[in-house]
């Protein structure tokens, strides 16, 4: 398997991939480790549990806000 781009990777090989690239300091990236990983476990959660899960890391993303505007190069570059 060769993905095509981070959000393609497994969740422990997407940890590796931010571990690697110095991805801690990029809160998208651990927004979308927090998504991976609610997928590998939805199996596993009840219905509620999965949508309260889903719901508290969109609201993590959206106070995310617009932290970025006028870095666009520097942050996604």
């Amino acid at each position: 398997m060769n993905p095509s781009s981070p959000q393609d990777l497994p969740s422990e090989q997407l940890a590796r991939y931010i571990e690697q690239t110095n991805g801690i300091t990029k809160p998208w990236l651990l927004v979308q480790l927090r998504l991976k990983k609610l997928q590998d476990q939805r199996d596993h959660l009840s219905a509620d549990e999965y949508e309260q899960t889903l719901a508290d890391i969109h609201q993590d993303m959206m106070n995310l806000g617009e932290w970025w505007i006028g870095r666009e190069d520097e942050v996604f570059g």
